[in-house]
């Protein structure tokens, strides 16, 4: 085994951020990431303490394949509906519906468990229940709801932006539970990952906000970019309150419900007021 010499000058900045959205495509996504040449383990566990700050980029990433394929469907002619069902086709299988999966857990959790232990265990069992099921059902078709009749009304160039920058709001919205409650399971893997900081979550944030202006404001105007980013950071508040009333804490598949509704908020943000 090597060792650096004492006064080795440590890694250039922009080599920490790349390892941080390597990890975080690897844990969040499907899409195939190649291993880094300095990368020792690259199937190690994210770092949450410091992941926020990409996780933008990485969600953008996620809302970029499923708004090609909006894009490409609208290109063969497909009419809006159409359309908004394949682009969340792609939206579920390039996460292998991650987010879905916790929205389904925490659902059956929150309204099949009469005490904490008990919503503890139904959300760690892998069946699917009758809350999970119809908080399922729901969350899609809002979400197909809202893409299509952005279609509509705005057309599919401006609809898919709005997909990669929901996408992008969620993944970071996703993260308030487990920055703002301890870990529901102390040796869960919530815990083990970390918990996102102050100066990390304001980073992914600020990277967020950029986003967002960038992505939305040409079409939709800077007000409606801002409402959309607040409205999905406002709406996971409520999942993160409700789970420290169930649970006394969070766990990943609370982060994953949370994702899910903020999707959902800003997606009806930018739709709200919409066409005519």
């Amino acid at each position: 085994m090597s060792i650096a010499p004492a006064d080795a000058p440590p890694p250039p900045a922009w080599r920490d951020w790349l390892t941080d959205l390597a990890q975080a495509l690897r844990f969040y996504t499907r899409l195939p990431t190649p291993r880094l040449p300095w990368e020792a383990d690259p199937h190690a566990a994210p770092d949450f303490t410091r992941l926020p700050r990409v996780l933008p980029l990485a969600g953008a990433a996620v809302g970029a394949v499923a708004g090609a394929s909006l894009t490409i469907a609208g290109a063969f002619g497909l009419p809006s509906m159409a359309s908004a069902g394949l682009a969340l086709v792609a939206l579920v299988a390039v996460t292998g519906g991650f987010h879905e999966d916790g929205l389904a857990d925490t659902a059956d959790g929150f309204g099949g468990g009469a005490t904490r232990e008990r919503r503890l265990e139904i959300m760690a069992d892998s069946r699917l229940g009758s809350y999970g099921a119809t908080a399922l059902v729901l969350a899609l078709l809002l979400r197909f709801a809202a893409l299509a009749s952005l279609v509509t009304h705005v057309g599919y160039g401006r609809a898919a932006l709005a997909l990669v920058a929901a996408s992008a709001v969620a993944r970071v919205a996703g993260l308030i539970p487990l920055w703002a409650l301890p870990s529901a399971r102390p040796g869960g893997k919530s815990a083990s990952v970390g918990r996102p900081g102050d100066a990390a979550m304001a980073t992914a944030f600020a990277v967020t906000t950029v986003l967002c202006v960038l992505l939305l404001a040409p079409g939709f105007g800077l007000p409606k970019a801002l409402g959309a980013l607040v409205a999905a950071t406002l709406s996971a508040w409520p999942v993160t309150r409700l789970s420290q009333a169930m649970l006394g804490g969070q766990t990943g598949d609370v982060a994953g419900a949370a994702g899910i509704v903020a999707e959902i908020a800003a997606l009806l943000a930018l739709l709200a007021h919409t066409g005519g």
